[in-house]
């Protein structure tokens, strides 16, 4: 049995932050080294690891993005590795080299704690859609892990002149140095979003990056999870 099951063993670490299959994120700790990782997202560990819920250093910052009393981060420290997950998502590792990112808030999984960041809405997408869209921008150098709900696709802005319309729902991440601005229409209500009648759009353009998920799931994930 044990032969059979050598292929789901756990493997050596190699970096920081990486992928254990698709859908689950080991992240080597170590002393000094803080993590912090949405609420209810370890799902083994091993070694010495202390959990701070609702950290008071992010409550003001994360409770931006989140409904509910309690920011929906933990602070993670200690020696050993963790495994985290997220109702079977996807998990998307990337290693900022003193560069930003912007990811829509329900796809924020975990992050080096040393990392400047802050959340705050979307400009221009609240009058479209309600409450608008929370993102979180990063900046500096170390890891963070995103979750999406399927393989995403990385479409990069820079190639031409023309403007790269997502579906809100389908965000997950984007470079800060992209313009962004809302945008709605009767015409293209059939080709982007599910809803019927108007379709709200997000237009990218300038030079950078935008990365979607193949599903329209609108829920908010990182809700305090009890």
């Amino acid at each position: 049995m044990n032969q059979q099951l050598a292929g789901f063993a756990p493997t050596p670490v190699v970096a920081r932050m990486e992928n254990h299959g698709r859908h689950m994120l080991k992240v080597a700790m170590a002393s000094g080294q803080d993590l912090y990782a949405r609420t209810g997202s370890v799902v083994s560990y091993e070694g010495f690891v202390q959990y701070e819920p609702n950290p008071p250093a992010v409550r003001q910052i994360a409770s931006q993005w989140v409904t509910g009393e309690g920011a929906p981060v933990m602070k993670c420290s200690g020696d050993g590795l963790l495994y985290l997950a997220d109702y079977g998502a996807d998990v998307v590792v990337i290693n900022l080299n003193n560069d930003a990112l912007s990811v829509n808030g329900t796809n924020v999984l975990a992050f080096d704690a040393h990392l400047q960041w802050g959340a705050e809405r979307v400009k221009g997408m609240a009058k479209f859609a309600g409450q608008g869209l929370w993102n979180v921008q990063f900046a500096g150098t170390g890891w963070v892990a995103l979750t999406s709900r399927g393989t995403p696709i990385v479409v990069d802005c820079g190639r031409g002149e023309d403007e790269t319309y997502v579906d809100p729902d389908a965000l997950v991440a984007w470079s800060p140095a992209l313009k962004v601005k809302g945008k709605r229409s009767f015409k293209a209500s059939s080709l982007i979003g599910r809803g019927s009648g108007e379709a709200y759009q997000m237009a990218f353009s300038g030079q950078g990056i935008v990365v979607v998920q193949p599903s329209e799931d609108s829920t908010d994930r990182l809700r305090v999870r009890g």
